[in-house]
């Protein structure tokens, strides 16, 4: 595109030089006048000038003397002017034409690129088949286990449970060995982000009355922004909600132990 441009430039100032009329204009010599200032000021050469007015070399001006000027015509240089401008004007409406096309192509291309994205993400990917059948198995029995009776540091005697027994119960039923204790279990398996929660993630909580920093309680997301544990507030296994003020501003963070 540049090339062509130029292409077109180039012929169009060689046509319209061609065609370019001389004419000769008068001028008045005045105190302070050089043959310089005057060819630079009618466009034109000193030579040209001196040739015109049979002046030699090294010959003074004498003021009011009446000089011929030698120039092109202005009619000339206009439209030499009209017709690099009408060239460059249509050289530019086509690149931008070019680049409206490129940039509706790119645009279309982000659209389904984002169109993709929304409906799979590199988590569901990794979030294989397998993992996903398990975490089901984990929630349909930790489910089972709602309306259960709470009890501190129970992992299944009776059907009663605390939070992190239930966990730990939940997932030794389903092959998985996780530590016993809550806080430990914070650091066991794969770091999830709260916006890439799956069902079947261990969720963790600190629900000190000062909030002094560390986990100290735990659930299981079963999906919609919920989750399930054994609570020592209800005395019983039960489901909430993470939008709850309370469990969202105490939320601490989330493993995978599925994968």
């Amino acid at each position: 595109m540049k090339r062509v441009y130029k292409l077109l430039v180039l012929i169009s100032v060689m046509t319209a030089s061609g065609n370019a009329a001389t004419k000769t204009i008068k001028h008045t010599v005045k105190k302070g006048d050089t043959l310089y200032a005057i060819a630079k000021k009618n466009h034109t050469t000193v030579t040209a000038i001196k040739k015109a007015n049979g002046i030699k070399k090294d010959q003074a001006l004498k003021l009011g003397k009446v000089l011929k000027v030698p120039t092109k015509s202005t009619a000339a240089k206009k439209k030499k002017r009209v017709k690099v401008a009408s060239r460059s004007n249509s050289a530019e409406r086509q690149l931008a034409k070019t680049l409206k096309s490129v940039k509706f192509k790119k645009a279309n291309s982000k659209k389904t690129n984002s169109k993709k994205s929304s409906k799979f993400s590199i988590n569901d990917i990794l979030f294989s088949k397998k993992s996903s059948k398990k975490s089901m198995k984990m929630i349909k029995l930790a489910k089972n286990k709602l309306g259960r009776k709470y009890v501190w540091g129970a992992v299944g005697q009776k059907n009663t449970f605390d939070c992190s027994g239930l966990t730990t119960y939940v997932c030794k039923k389903n092959g998985i060995k996780i530590p016993r204790r809550a806080i430990e279990q914070s650091k066991y398996g794969k770091y999830v982000s709260r916006k890439d929660l799956k069902p079947g993630d261990l969720i963790f909580f600190d629900t000190s009355k000062r909030r002094k920093g560390y986990v100290n309680h735990v659930g299981i997301y079963i999906g919609n922004n919920k989750f399930i544990h054994a609570s020592s507030a209800k005395k019983k296994v039960i489901i909430t909600s993470l939008n709850k003020n309370f469990y969202s501003q105490r939320y601490k963070g989330a493993r995978r132990v599925t994968s």
